[in-house]
């Protein structure tokens, strides 16, 4: 039996080069890629299933026509939701649910340095981005894909496909890729009781553009009968890279009729490993809170 085995050996050696043994050996049954379906679902229970995240976001973010670029450490817990942010600059975040009257603690890093509590929605601490602090982490790439009975119109959340793999930062990833060449302002008139929220939740278009576009104060109720002028969608091109590992977001860019609206870019994705409450006290080491 043996020699016959090894008779068979050099045979097969003599048929196909030595060089092409071990790409015999190596390939093997590959995995089916997925579908669109399937990526969507299993990118939005991976968020959904989060207990706690480290990360590192580079955000780049048109405000008042320039693009604002910010890197970030964040760490996360999501039960109690505690969230920690850390800026390239040092401005520091600490927001606890439940405690500080619903106010974060903000290290401004400029003078008095003193830390402030603010309200994570209101005016000073989304002047210069797009979302609030709470969004931290991967919640406004899941409201994308988000469809609710509350949307006018949810066929932008359904217009995103799988359109194959690509090489992000050396990381292979999948792409979902949403074309929506109908994105444009439409306008709309507020009813009773109508909020930026409120607004912003049945077109899909985040508040950041129903407040920047109509000259709106942060937080203010909008007076019934006001006519505003708001997207009818999120964005015309949207782009989202998704770990073909974890099933979490590697990146994530949108594009409206101006161009580059907005990109974040997730890097150093540590999910679910345990993070002690000593790190969202002020009083932690190496935290100037």
């Amino acid at each position: 039996m043996a020699v016959f085995l090894t008779s068979c050996y050099y045979s097969f050696r003599k048929i196909v080069p030595v060089g092409a043994l071990a790409l015999v050996a190596a390939s093997g049954p590959k995995t089916p890629p997925p579908t669109t379906e399937q990526l969507t679902t299993r990118m939005s229970a991976a968020i959904e299933n989060l207990k706690t995240l480290r990360c590192t976001v580079k955000a780049q973010e048109r405000i008042d026509g320039s693009i604002n670029q910010a890197r970030s450490i964040m760490k996360l817990t999501y039960n109690p939701v505690r969230i920690y942010i850390k800026n390239h600059k040092g401005v520091e975040v600490l927001w606890l649910a439940g405690q500080n009257n619903g106010d974060a603690w903000v290290y401004p890093a400029t003078f008095p340095y003193v830390t402030l509590s603010l309200d994570p929605k209101g005016k000073l601490m989304r002047g210069s981005q797009h979302h609030t602090a709470l969004q931290a982490g991967f919640g406004t790439i899941s409201d994308l894909l988000r469809t609710t009975s509350l949307r006018q119109d949810n066929s932008y959340s359904r217009s995103f496909r799988y359109t194959g793999d690509t090489v992000l930062l050396g990381r292979t990833c999948h792409v979902l890729r949403s074309s929506y060449p109908q994105f444009r302002y439409v306008t709309y008139k507020a009813g009773k009781n109508e909020t930026i929220g409120s607004v912003a939740e049945r077109f899909g278009c985040g508040e950041y553009r129903v407040f920047d576009r109509n000259d709106l104060t942060i937080g203010e109720k909008i007076p019934e009968g006001k006519v505003l002028h708001v997207p009818n969608s999120y964005g015309r091109r949207t782009t989202v890279c998704v770990d073909p590992k974890t099933f979490l977001p590697t990146m994530v860019q949108v594009d409206d009729d101006k161009g580059l609206f907005e990109k974040f870019e997730f890097s150093d994705v540590v999910a679910n490993q345990p993070i002690s409450a000593a790190e969202f006290s002020k009083d932690y080491k190496g935290y100037k809170l």
